[in-house]
Formats: C-alpha cells, structure tokens, sequence
C-alpha cells in the first residue's frame, strides 16, 4: 500500500518523471509496482481526447461548409475552403490512426450539426440555413465532396 501512496504523489508532483517511471516498469513486466488507477485515467484520457479532437473539427468542418454553401460573399469563399481542407485533412489524419473513430464520426454527426448550424445562425441571422443537415452522413463524402459546386 505504501509503494501505491508513493507512485500516487509522484503522477500528482512530477507527471513526466512518473510517465517515465511507469514505462521503464511495464518494460520490465513490473506490473505489480504500477500506479494502476492513475495508468488506468491516463489511457481512458487518450481516446477522450481523440474525441473531443474529432468532435471540435467536425463541428468547424461543418460550420465552414455551411458558410460556404449559404452566404453569398464570394471575397470570403476562399479561406473558407481552406479552412474545410485543413479540417477534412485533420479528421482524416485522426480516423486513419483510429480508423474506430468513424464510428464516432457518425454517432455525434447529429449532434455537431445542430452546434454548427447553431453558430452559423448566430454569426449570420439574416441567412436561412437548412433546419435538417443538406451533407450527406457519410464519411467519404463529409471529408471530401464539394457540396458548393453541385
């Protein structure tokens, strides 16, 4: 119990030093001497943040598309188009490491609409965007089709 006190204060006084700690022990199969709680948090934290990286692009993603299909501001459809290829190129990047991902994808697609139409509708109230999602819920055609030149 005591060694489990000492790993605990070393991941809350020096995470770096305690990263290294806990490598070098699963090195070495020490697998008893592991602060297996904080371990645990730790690779739960990982795929949180995997999320949370995927839900914040889609919703940028689909705010950007929304602007560039909707308002007719021709001097702004540019950065705009930048902004979905850095986007698309992100998400892409994160489901190709975790291609799992896409399911996810889809799961929240609903959900990060309704968050991007509403900011769309905020920073642009004199425009009618569509209540129901024009983009289709899948994948291959959200990180890559050219909704405005249809």
């Amino acid at each position: 119990m005591n060694h489990a006190v000492g790993q605990s204060k070393l991941y809350e006084s020096d995470f770096c030093l305690w990263v290294e700690d806990t490598v070098s022990k699963l090195k070495a199969q020490n697998f008893d001497e592991l602060d297996l709680e904080n371990l645990i948090e730790e690779i739960e934290s990982l795929s949180k943040g995997d999320k949370r990286e995927l839900k914040n692009r889609l919703d940028v993603l689909l705010n950007h598309l929304l602007k560039r299909c909707y308002i007719p501001t021709p001097e702004n459809y540019r950065g705009w188009e930048l902004t979905i290829r850095e986007q698309r190129k992100q998400l892409q990047r994160l489901l190709e490491q975790s291609p799992s991902l896409q399911g996810y994808l889809l799961e929240v697609f609903a959900e990060i609409w309704q968050v991007a139409l509403a900011d769309a509708q905020k920073d642009y109230p004199q425009i009618k965007f569509p209540d129901d999602c024009p983009f289709p819920k899948d994948v291959e055609a959200i990180l890559s089709a050219e909704f405005w030149i249809i």
